[in-house]
């Protein structure tokens, strides 16, 4: 840094330099006390305070180790006096005792903190302090990791709240607790919950007229909800990961654009699953898909997990018709079979956009007219109607396995000899051989009948792209 830099920056006011601070981590702000007099405690009052044990950056002034960690972080609460705190973000581990956090956290909710962001394990804190939930200036709040601190939850109150990210919370009164932090944010319009866990609860409601983005991925367990209701007419994204319910009574989500969606049975339901074709009057499905579906049909951009095909082959009588769907992405397993993938995709009028997380999948003698796994490539197939323009294929390769690549290759080909509409077919295929991806494309353009003589084939891997044009004859 030259004489004229320091002079530019050092002619700032302190309030200007206290905001450019703000955009490093505390221990990083912390640096700069070493330049001059004047910057000796100015990173002290900055108004966002970024707490990081885990950091690399350690000065030898500042942290050698845990115990300098929390003298550091205390040094630092008590200089600040009753400055007012924007944001704080802890993030610690072991070797650090509730009576250090706690302080803290406190200190920071008296400090009319609007942006509270703790990263911390369960052995440091295993409940965290009510008046976490009960702050008049909080606007965003993000516990977690994953087994993160649990949270007892009595009395919320968060009126200002807007965002609100939870992992591995549990509620002691499991649905209640549950309506009651939904109740107690009256401004929430983004919830995520991670890793929660209500394989002990009836049923559960999630009701909210304000509501935008809505996260809610359950952790694995051996049961199944009863009954899971969603009255959110304002979500325009929604993800959702769990065991199939038994039922969604109600499902309200007359604003959804985009929605991502994991539904998978457990392993009794999967011993006692049948399709649904051979469901009849005296069987019962073990799950029921079809409500939730019919409740995002009007979903612009769709995400389904490879768990969510086989539940639907077992659970869902009727695929609804999705006609606002314009992208649709499609995981796939070697282990779970594509049987409801035909009548999903004849049900998606207005596709544009499908993309697919792997080919490989299980072949059954139900897998219908999408794949070759039963010869019928010069049978009649759904994919001879389809609309869609944009044909993505990820993950193609992976296997390192010969067989696998070209069974792969082969279902991209019957993509290629089937849908009429295709304009660009993009493979991001795991190789780092530029020759690999020369040997794919000429495998492509080699297709002697293609349905669309104006589909672009681009090959891509890593750094590598190939691109080419189908010929016309």
């Amino acid at each position: 840094m030259d004489d004229n830099s320091k002079d530019v920056i050092n002619s700032l006011p302190d309030n200007l330099l206290c905001h450019i601070l703000s955009n490093l981590s505390t221990k990083e702000a912390a640096l700069t006390s070493l330049l001059s007099k004047r910057w000796r405690y100015l990173f002290a009052f900055v108004p966002n305070l970024d707490f990081n044990a885990f950091s690399s950056l350690q000065p030898e002034t500042v942290l050698q180790d845990q115990t300098s960690f929390i003298d550091f972080v205390d040094r630092v609460l008590k200089l600040r006096g009753k400055d007012h705190i924007n944001k704080f973000s802890l993030k610690c581990g072991d070797g650090i005792q509730d009576e250090d956090v706690f302080p803290w956290i406190l200190n920071a909710l008296r400090h009319g903190v609007s942006d509270l962001a703790l990263h911390v394990s369960p052995s440091l804190v295993y409940w965290l302090p009510s008046k976490v939930f009960a702050s008049k200036t909080l606007v965003r709040l993000k516990i977690g990791p994953k087994d993160g601190p649990r949270i007892k939850l009595r009395n919320v109150c968060l009126p200002k709240l807007k965002t609100l990210n939870l992992d591995s919370v549990v509620f002691e009164e499991g649905e209640i607790g549950f309506a009651k932090l939904l109740s107690g944010c009256p401004l929430l319009e983004e919830l995520s919950l991670l890793n929660l866990s209500w394989d002990y609860w009836d049923s559960c409601s999630v009701s909210s007229k304000i509501l935008k983005r809505l996260t809610l991925c359950c952790s694995y367990c051996g049961g199944n909800p009863k009954s899971v209701s969603f009255d959110t007419p304002n979500v325009v994204y929604f993800e959702y990961s769990d065991n199939i319910a038994r039922k969604y009574p109600q499902m309200n989500f007359d604003s959804l654009v985009e929605a991502s969606i994991c539904t998978r049975m457990t392993n009794d339901q999967k011993a006692n699953a049948r399709y649904v074709s051979d469901v009849d009057e005296e069987t019962e499905m073990v799950g029921n898909a079809m409500n939730l579906l019919m409740g995002i049909c009007s979903v612009k951009t769709l995400y389904l997990s490879c768990d969510t095909l086989e539940t639907l082959s077992f659970c869902c009588q009727a695929i609804p018709v999705f006609n606002n769907l314009t992208h649709l992405t499609i995981e796939s397993h070697p282990e779970l079979g594509w049987e409801s993938l035909p009548n999903l995709l004849k049900n998606c009028p207005n596709l544009e956009t499908l993309t697919f997380q792997g080919l490989l999948h299980k072949a059954t003698e139900r897998c219908g007219d999408v794949c070759l796994c039963h010869g019928l490539k010069n049978s009649l197939s759904c994919l001879s109607s389809s609309p869609v323009k944009l044909l993505k294929i990820l993950k193609i390769g992976e296997t390192n396995d010969d067989d696998n690549k070209e069974i792969e290759i082969e279902q991209v080909k019957n993509f290629l000899e089937k849908m009429p509409n295709l304009e660009q077919l993009i493979i991001y295929y795991n190789t780092s051989n530029e020759n690999d991806l020369v040997e794919v494309s000429s495998q492509l353009e080699m297709v002697p009948a293609v349905a669309s003589l104006k589909c672009k084939i681009q090959v891509i891997s890593d750094n590598l792209s190939l691109s080419s044009t189908l010929p016309s004859s």
